[in-house]
């Protein structure tokens, strides 16, 4: 592609840098990242590493800076061939915006609001318990994270109890810690974001099973979001259908396969969704989500398959020869042999 512009977030922040910066380099391309001005050290340590190993002067660049500034600068600038951008959808529309005047490629890794769909089936407490665990990872700011549980009807209050013990067995604290299971969210700014959500939850009529708003008890300080998970959720509410990005789960009833489909495809998101069943059954069902990626019995991350979203959750692919191929140009020869 030539000069790639790379604007990363700051959740699993070397791990997004790596996604976009080895398959870039790896075409051929040059790059010039700007990462997380909330998590940037990590850049800084990578740039060193970089320079340490001999990439020559210019391959790898380096700049920080506030996104809506510097990001928005970089996507409109004439010198840079394409931009890979992941961070939220509002973010991104900006990104596309600025650099629609240059008309370049940009990929985009947005939001998500990701359907955990659990079918009726033997192995459902232990499905309900890891979509828990696999939620309230990174303390719930992960753009794939299965925020919306759905269980059948029937099912509802044994997943709502499993779900309660689980937000239990949750230890805040520092991260460090031994025993610890979740740390603070990123900031003040993201915690109270979070606090507005559960509090629209309450509002709305969902009923708390976990959590709520304020600290954990026994923690006065810092950005402790307490683990919270709604039952009884309607997928027209606030909570099941914004992006949260704190440890919030919602818990959606369904009648049948079709009705789980329908309110997995219903949503504005379409970056990742997960199936907990049969096989034949799960794989029929992950055929009829309009997702970029579907996780089937809890399969571990694969990367190499392509990652990336439907609808306002982005477009491109990261990961495997995806990736690789989102980093090159097509370019068509045509002739004979002679005049």
């Amino acid at each position: 592609m030539g000069v790639c512009g790379l604007i990363t977030p700051w959740n699993f922040p070397l791990h997004q840098i790596a996604g976009k910066l080895a398959p870039a380099l790896a075409a051929g391309c040059t790059v010039v990242l700007k990462p997380s001005e909330i998590a940037p050290l990590n850049a800084i340590a990578l740039a060193e590493i970089l320079e340490a190993s001999g990439v020559p002067p210019g391959v790898f660049n380096l700049v920080h800076g506030l996104g809506p500034i510097v990001g928005e600068a970089m996507a409109a600038h004439p010198g840079i061939d394409m931009v890979s951008f992941t961070g939220s959808t509002r973010a991104g529309i900006s990104v596309a915006l600025a650099a629609a005047g240059s008309v370049k490629r940009v990929t985009q890794e947005l939001g998500g609001k990701s359907a955990n769909i659990i079918l009726d089936y033997p192995d459902l407490p232990r499905a309900v318990r890891a979509g828990i665990t696999d939620c309230f990872l990174n303390s719930g700011q992960a753009c794939n994270a299965p925020t919306r549980m759905l269980v059948p009807a029937s099912r509802q209050e044994e997943a709502a109890e499993i779900a309660r013990r689980v937000a239990g067995e949750m230890r805040l604290g520092d991260p460090f810690d031994i025993g610890v299971t979740m740390g603070p969210v990123v900031s003040a700014v993201q915690f109270e974001r979070v606090q507005g959500f559960i509090r629209k939850g309450i509002e709305e009529g969902a009923e708390l099973v976990a959590g709520g708003p304020g600290r954990p008890e026994g923690i006065e300080k810092g950005y402790f979001v307490r683990p919270t998970v709604f039952a009884r959720v309607g997928n027209e509410m606030v909570i099941a259908r914004e992006e949260i990005f704190g440890p919030v789960l919602c818990i959606l009833p369904f009648e049948d396969e079709a009705e789980a489909v329908r309110i997995a495809n219903d949503s504005d998101y379409g970056l990742a969704a997960y199936v907990s069943g049969p096989l034949e059954i799960a794989q029929r069902i992950a055929s009829r989500l309009r997702v970029g990626q579907v996780t089937l019995n809890r399969a571990r991350f694969d990367p190499g398959a392509p990652f990336g979203g439907y609808k306002t959750s982005g477009n491109g692919r990261e990961f495997g020869e995806w990736g690789l191929l989102e980093f090159l140009e097509t370019k068509a020869i045509v002739g004979y042999g002679s005049a």
